[in-house]
């Protein structure tokens, strides 16, 4: 196994409640709460979980646009987790980002080619006609044509518009790109050529992707490995196929059944479960998923389950697993 290019260790995130005249402390919001991965050179992890289990806010803590409560993240072994913006210049080149909606993370005011060679610009990478051929060669790769340069946000369709997403991810031909929710806004259709077009850029400049998404069938395409995420915690991870085949936590049991079957000779037994997603503000006792888990015992509610390793590669963070 090579060594990891990205890796996080016990990363947490809680934003201050306050309230009072003296706007002092009176709780937090614990969005990320523990959360530890590594990331390979080519490797694919996928980050899934329901809507705020806190995925994006570790795309933006890993990426220092949010500043992390505790933890470590380390990229190429390097610990930049208290760096200045200064020191921190030559890893924004290495990591980049997707954003989920393509019609607000491009600015309506600049063209096309104007989004994507701000970039190449800013850093010194090129300039002039340099920094045009450039911007030329990236749309082609992610494919459009040189000439849609001259257009703006509102001429294009919203797959064309993660497509310059994309592009502008790729203008400092980064070792990491993070993708949070990058096709969920896009149609289905569009979903899978976008979903091919990051893989085959994967294999030509050997890319490493952070991917998070809510859609299972999505991750399962694109992933190498595949973290469970819940209530600002990470409780389960493996390799695609044993997550898949074998999940080891009921809540991604219940993540899997949930999943569409396109055969219909196959009948998968739907598992709902009871009440809602405890609030990060007040996270339960003990096993953070206990309150809507079928399984749960006496011990769930008191005892924290470790992550450990329950089978080869395969993490979990549950009781029944002891």
């Amino acid at each position: 196994m090579s060594e990891p290019l990205l890796e996080v260790t016990d990363l947490k995130k809680h934003y201050p409640i306050r309230s009072g005249l003296f706007r002092r402390a009176a709780g937090a919001v614990y969005a990320v709460d523990g959360v530890s991965f590594t990331v390979a050179p080519g490797e694919t992890l996928g980050l899934v979980g329901e809507s705020g289990c806190g995925k994006s806010t570790v795309a933006r803590t890993v990426l220092r646009l949010v500043e992390p409560t505790s933890g470590t993240i380390k990229l190429g072994g390097n610990d930049m987790t208290r760096l200045d913006r200064a020191a921190m210049r030559p890893f924004r080149q290495r990591m980049q980002i997707i954003f989920q909606d393509p019609f607000s993370s491009l600015d309506p005011r600049m063209t096309a080619g104007d989004i994507v060679r701000e970039p190449v610009t800013f850093h010194g990478i090129a300039k002039g006609r340099a920094a045009d051929d450039v911007v030329a060669s990236l749309f082609e790769q992610v494919g459009l044509r040189p000439g849609q340069m001259r257009l703006y946000p509102h001429q294009f369709s919203g797959g064309q518009r993660q497509r310059i997403s994309i592009a502008r991810a790729l203008a400092l031909d980064p070792q990491i790109i993070i993708g949070d929710e990058p096709v969920s806004a896009l149609d289905v259709s569009i979903q899978a050529q976008v979903i091919n077009l990051l893989m085959d850029l994967q294999k030509q400049k050997g890319l490493s992707y952070l991917f998070i998404a809510h859609d299972l069938a999505v991750v399962e395409h694109i992933s190498h490995r595949v973290a469970v995420m819940y209530l600002g915690r990470i409780v389960e991870m493996a390799d695609k196929t044993s997550l898949y085949r074998t999940p080891k936590h009921p809540y991604t049991e219940a993540l899997l059944s949930a999943v569409p079957v396109p055969n219909p000779q196959i009948k998968r037994r739907r598992q709902i479960l009871d009440g809602d997603v405890p609030s990060p503000m007040n996270p339960p006792p003990g096993c953070p998923f206990h309150t809507r888990c079928p399984h749960a015992e006496a011990r769930c509610r008191v005892e924290v389950p470790l992550l450990r390793e329950v089978a080869p590669g395969h993490v979990a963070a549950c009781h029944r697993n002891d």
